[in-house]
């Protein structure tokens, strides 16, 4: 494991009693609610002034419009704390920040689709912001933009039909594209966008897979991503099954999903439990959202739900979750890679299970965060790059930790979690 973690000690899950230590750990990082929302609220207020409102003033250009690392997670941050407290200025503020990112988007060459690194986001976002807003003119504006990008004849393409010019994962590719479409669905009403629209990128995502897999003895479904089989969340296999699994599928597919997640939990080391970042990968280096055991054990809880006589996937789930417990409190704080992301697995963990060892597992991450973010972000950087206030490598990420921790029962991993 990497040198760079804080350990909290193991425990044993499978009962929903502490013992001494643990009680003793958790308690010694957990904040009540009251504190952990304001604190949310203080953070958000400090990077829309950061990321809009000084943009604004100074008449500055938008660098940066996705919800990944730009401006555009300040917008979906406000959206979430417009859905706690209902407050018409971050409904406002989520408005007026879409609008800005989607004039900055149309002025350069954005190639991607997807929500977090995309115009789908843009689509999205401004979709539901509209409607919230009871502007029906400006919805169905976003609405057509995102059924236009719909159209587009890669969406679909199967490998026999050159399909392989697309990629498939979570941040650049076509499962990116679905999860836009099922928070346009969610929030908006199913068929939104159509079902005969999203069912063909479907299919052709699980025949990219058995075509990327033809030569793998044992795993029926493999993906490259810049010539990697990934298998983290942003860019491989946990993202793209996690999306997959939010779909309908003939059973033929589904039991391609379930093997594919058997085989990723026969390959894991042996020594950690933890899982390789990509196939092959013998680095046990990694454990976050990104790579590793964070974003794994968040598919696990999906593909428990789905699946839910099948046992092994939340077995499987808890096992991750443990994993992230004695090695996830890592030194950096944001979604992708950081602590604020492995927050998300203990409160994924507290829906599936019910046990409130994982909601005080979140807020002693929380905690954490609440003395040592600012420290984390300013000591790390994000290949080099200012990302200190965005949604996936910065503050904006550790706000919407905080204000799930006060409601763990309806907490979602921003981008991820339906």
């Amino acid at each position: 494991m990497s040198s760079s973690v804080v350990k909290f000690p193991s425990s044993d899950n499978n009962t929903s009693s502490h013992d001494d230590d643990n009680h003793l750990s958790i308690n010694a990082f957990s904040l009540s609610p009251e504190i952990f929302l304001e604190a949310a609220i203080a953070l958000k207020d400090q990077v829309v002034e950061a990321t809009w409102t000084e943009v604004c003033a100074g008449g500055g250009e938008i660098i940066d419009p996705t919800v990944y690392t730009g401006l555009l997670g300040t917008a979906f941050t406000c959206l979430r704390f417009y859905e706690v407290n209902g407050s018409d200025r971050d409904l406002k503020l989520c408005a007026d920040i879409v609008d800005a990112c989607a004039a900055a988007a149309a002025k350069t060459s954005t190639r991607y689709m997807t929500f977090l690194s995309g115009r789908g986001g843009i689509y999205a976002l401004g979709m539901v912001i509209a409607e919230r807003c009871g502007d029906h003119h400006k919805r169905n504006f976003y609405l057509s933009g995102f059924l236009e990008l719909a159209e587009e004849k890669a969406l679909p393409a199967g490998p026999e039909e050159g399909g392989f010019g697309m990629s498939y994962d979570l941040l650049h590719g076509r499962a990116g594209f679905l999860w836009a479409a099922l928070f346009i669905n969610k929030h908006l009403g199913q068929e939104t966008v159509p079902s005969d629209l999203l069912n063909p990128i479907v299919t052709a995502i699980i025949a990219g897979g058995r075509a990327g897999a033809s030569n793998h003895a044992v795993c029926p479904l493999m993906y490259r991503w810049h010539g990697t089989r990934y298998w983290g969340a942003a860019h491989g296999l946990a993202g793209i099954l996690h999306v997959l699994l939010h779909f309908p599928l003939s059973e033929e597919d589904a039991e391609d999903v379930k093997k594919t997640l058997r085989y990723m939990m026969s390959m894991r080391f042996p020594r950690t439990g933890n899982y390789p970042s990509s196939e092959g990968n013998a680095r046990d280096t990694m454990v976050q959202w990104s790579h590793g055991a964070g974003g794994m054990a968040i598919t696990l809880c999906k593909a428990s739900q789905v699946f839910p006589h099948e046992r092994e996937f939340r077995d499987a789930a808890i096992e991750a979750g443990e994993v992230v417990w004695k090695s996830g409190l890592v030194e950096k704080a944001g979604l992708a890679d950081g602590a604020a992301g492995n927050a998300y697995v203990f409160l994924a963990l507290y829906r599936l299970t019910g046990e409130t060892i994982y909601a005080d597992r979140a807020k002693a991450f929380g905690g954490f965060l609440y003395n040592n973010a600012r420290k984390l972000i300013t000591s790390t950087s994000s290949d080099g790059l200012d990302h200190g206030s965005s949604l996936f490598h910065g503050l904006t990420g550790v706000a919407c930790l905080w204000s799930d921790l006060v409601r763990p029962e309806n907490s979602r991993f921003p981008g991820f979690e339906i």
